[in-house]
């Protein structure tokens, strides 16, 4: 029983001891610290924990803005008590906007331990004490960073952004919001971060981003032959240069000009190759590049010293110069010599070159001129230009003077260009035109002219030579034949160019007969200026010439000469414009404007158009027609020498024509004519049918009038009217007895009556009147009308008597078994009545006569 008694108090006691413990084990020595947004914890067990023998499991509480964020066990067994442990955790939330704070407290058999530690990771804001922070951070471009934005209380937060990138915006409290983006250099003046309320208020924040060192290239050379001087190139911008600049080192030693990428270093400069290195560090770390020389075989020489000139003559000067450096002296230089024209000059020469005489210079000219010289041997770069010294040449004799000619009318104008300030070698005085004519004429003919002039005229062919003078001389003699002009010139097929850009490209064929080139000239068609020219060497057979002032729309003829002995050939001729007009508004420019109708087509015709009212070639024309204001329709010539248009198959109507010129900008000059058209062809048909029916009319009329004449003839024949005159004392004349007959309309011979004439002083049984005798008198046959001479003798011939001697019909005879019973035979019937020849005689009975003549008395010998 005592024994019972006795362990049981041994148990209490362990127990208390135990509990007492437990109660006492806990962390110890917590330390809690961060990388970018992870948390890392360490701590220590406490001394009392060592007596356990069971595991221990901490509790890891973080808190953000006293709020539980995460919670986490770490079990140590009981092998492991007594050592350090380590816990660590990436927090969601940006860490310099929130203060995180970390709790550990130990738990042993589902006892809690003691109180355990707590430790704070405060945020930044207690460092910037802004809104907006970080503030001025210079960061590397490419990595996370997070900003952060703690509003007034009095506000509501809006929006975060960087630069209008808004990226991910988290809220951590009410108040407080980080904004994290992936960073992008903007400038080097910085990236600005706003944070803004829906008050409108901004609260903003500059940071910096940029990259480490980017160097590259590095070369090293020597100039003084007793250091090293390296170059190198910057590579990319860091951005950052503003907050953190880059330093250098070469070979371990600073560079103190390295702001101008170039850092240089005292050394021996020996033979053989050797490695240089160059170090070049900031804030986002460094980078190293290096360059392999034999410095020997690199030697950057200085500029040469006190360049000056000597010796200076018309086309020629000295140069002299000195080096700073001893060891130049005793290098093989090779020096080059730029004068102010652009022309280069190279000069290879011996050990330490330092003297130069230039050649070929322009007499009476001004010049500038500057030296630099490199190595000969083991070329590696020029030096540095020496400083420019000027020098003016001695004047000389004038260069030959470029002359041409320009045709106007019977005359020839022999032009020449003024000379150039490199070309007169001092001011003209005068020049000197001298000439003789081509016809084999020795005579001479000089003449002076002022240096203000540069042409003269001549009439006729001759050869021409021309001098320029001026203080220092004559210039060489320029020759020019002057031809006759020829059927060819005048008749030369001009067609008109377009140019481009102000000028025209030319070419030809090469011509066997050109033997000192070619001439090209060009000058106004509708002015009176001046020709220009430009000649070229036989070996080209192409340029592009651009008049100095070539207004648009302004005309130019263009010509193209074969240069050789004696007078230039022409080969070419053009008429153009270097740059055409744009065809306006211009109307009525075809006047007058006519046409000719010609059935169913219509010619519109005009006159040429005037040069003068030319702003671009003509490449043809263009008529537009219309009926009604209908839909027009075009018809169109490509010769810029047409004058007229057709339009084809037209009906009658209303119609308007408008003719334009055609050229490369469009259609100008618009003229317009309203004709209105017939049907010629109805007229036309119905004119015909008018003369048909008249010709028709006309041949029955014929025809109608010879039958009655035929019928009249057969069957009532003029009787011939006795004439009362005094038969023996009237004269008479000697009339042919017989008439010949003609041939009557059924092909039978009529005879022809002859006219009895009645004096009017004596009338015929009381029964006849004047009017009767004219009656009677334009009743006669046609024949005896018609015929003068039986008319003269008609008149002319008078009866004595009432009686005739005419054969009668003999009444013994028989009678004619085919002749008809009625008729009666051929003989006078005396007249018992007046009416015979009157209105009434229709209704007598015809007398028909078959045969026989009537015969007229003839006069007695």
């Amino acid at each position: 029983m005592i024994r019972f008694w006795f362990l049981l108090l041994v148990l209490i006691q362990l127990s208390q001891q135990n509990q007492t413990g437990v109660s006492q084990c806990g962390p110890q020595n917590l330390t809690v610290s961060r990388s970018d947004q992870t948390v890392l914890v360490e701590w220590e067990d406490a001394a009392s924990c060592s007596a356990l023998n069971d595991p221990i499991l901490y509790n890891v509480t973080i808190l953000v803005e006293n709020q539980e964020i995460h919670s986490d066990g770490v079990w140590v067994a009981p092998g492991l008590v007594g050592s350090v442990h380590s816990w660590n955790w990436t927090s969601p939330l940006p860490m310099d906007c929130a203060a995180h704070t970390v709790r550990l407290r130990a738990q042993i058999d589902n006892q809690p331990s003691r109180p355990g530690q707590e430790r704070t990771l405060p945020d930044k804001e207690a460092i910037y004490n802004r809104p907006v922070f970080p503030q001025d951070a210079v960061l590397q471009a490419g990595s996370l960073a997070s900003f952060c934005c703690k509003v007034p209380d009095d506000q509501q937060f809006d929006k975060m952004h960087l630069d209008g990138n808004t990226g991910n915006t988290t809220k951590i409290s009410e108040h407080r919001y980080a904004l994290t983006v992936r960073l992008k250099p903007v400038k080097e003046s910085g990236a600005v971060v706003l944070c803004e309320t829906k008050s409108g208020r901004e609260y903003g924040s500059i940071v910096y981003i940029g990259y480490p060192p980017g160097d590259k290239d590095l070369q090293c050379e020597t100039r003084d032959l007793e250091s090293v001087e390296c170059r190198w190139n910057e590579g990319r911008n860091t951005m950052v240069k503003l907050k953190s600049q880059t330093s250098y080192q070469l070979d371990g030693s600073p560079c103190d000009s390295s702001s101008e990428l170039r850092c240089s270093k005292r050394v021996k400069i020996g033979g053989g190759e050797r490695n240089w290195t160059l170090t070049a560090q900031n804030v986002f770390g460094q980078v190293e590049i290096q360059d392999s020389a034999d410095l020997s075989r690199r030697v950057h020489m200085f500029a040469p010293h006190g360049l000056s000139v000597g010796d200076v003559k018309a086309r020629s000067v000295r140069l002299s110069w000195s080096w700073t450096v001893q060891q130049y002296h005793s290098l093989n230089l090779s020096c080059q010599i730029i004068v102010s024209d652009g022309s280069f000059l190279q000069i290879k020469h011996g050990v330490g070159l330092k003297a130069a005489v230039l050649t070929d210079l322009r007499p009476n000219w001004e010049y500038e001129v500057k030296v630099r010289c490199g190595t000969a041997q083991h070329f590696w770069t020029w030096s540095d230009w020496s400083s420019r010294v000027s020098f003016h040449t001695e004047g000389d004799a004038p260069d030959a003077l470029d002359v041409w000619m320009q045709k106007k009318g019977n005359q020839t104008v022999i032009v020449w260009k003024k000379l150039l300030a490199n070309q007169s070698h001092g001011d003209v005085t005068g020049y000197e035109v001298t000439w003789a004519r081509t016809g084999g004429s020795d005579r001479l003919s000089k003449e002076e002219v002022s240096a203000s002039v540069h042409e003269y005229t001549l009439d006729g062919d001759a050869v021409v030579t021309v001098t320029a003078k001026n203080q220092h001389g004559r210039s060489p003699p320029s020759i020019i034949t002057v031809p006759a002009t020829s059927s060819d010139e005048t008749s030369m097929n001009l067609s008109c160019f377009t140019g481009s850009d102000g000028g025209l490209n030319l070419s030809w064929f090469h011509h066997p007969e050109a033997s000192c080139g070619y001439i090209v000239d060009w000058f106004p068609v509708l002015e009176d200026d001046p020709v220009d020219w430009l000649k070229l060497p036989p070996s080209l057979n192409s340029v592009r010439i651009k008049p100095k002032s070539a207004a648009a729309g302004r005309r130019y003829s263009v010509s193209i000469y074969a240069c050789r002995d004696g007078a230039p050939m022409l080969l070419q001729r053009k008429d153009g414009f270097f740059t055409e007009k744009l065809p306006g508004k211009q109307t009525k420019l075809f006047q007058p404007l006519s046409y000719t109708q010609r059935g169913s087509d219509v010619e519109i015709h005009w006159d040429p158009v005037p040069l003068t009212q030319q702003p671009a070639c003509i490449h043809g024309y263009v008529l537009y027609y219309s009926k009604n204001n209908d839909k027009p329709v075009s018809v169109t010539t490509e010769n810029p020498a047409g004058s007229s248009l057709t339009a084809r198959n037209l009906e009658s109507g209303s119609y308007t024509f408008t003719v334009a010129a055609r050229t490369a900008g469009g259609a100008y000059g618009n003229t317009t004519l309203q004709v209105l058209l017939n049907d010629q062809d109805g007229l036309s048909n119905i004119f015909i049918s008018l003369g048909a029916v008249f010709i028709l009319l006309f041949l029955i009329t014929v025809l109608c009038y010879r039958h009655w004449a035929c019928i009249k003839e057969t069957f009532y024949p003029e009787v011939p009217k006795p004439n009362m005159a005094d038969w023996f004392t009237s004269p008479v004349k000697s009339v042919n007895p017989y008439y010949p007959s003609e041939l009557g309309c059924h092909g039978e011979e009529n005879m022809a009556v002859p006219e009895l004439l009645l004096k009017p002083a004596e009338p015929l049984n009381n029964n006849n009147s004047d009017q009767e005798d004219m009656a009677v008198m334009s009743q006669a046959p046609p024949l005896y009308q018609n015929n003068p001479a039986l008319r003269r003798h008609a008149v002319s011939t008078v009866f004595p008597n009432l009686t005739y001697n005419l054969p009668v019909a003999d009444p013994e005879r028989p009678a004619d078994p085919e002749r008809p019973a009625d008729l009666e035979p051929c003989g006078y019937h005396p007249q018992i009545q007046a009416e015979v020849f009157g209105q009434n005689r229709a209704a007598q009975k015809p007398i028909i006569c078959v045969s026989g003549y009537i015969m007229v008395p003839q006069q007695s010998q």
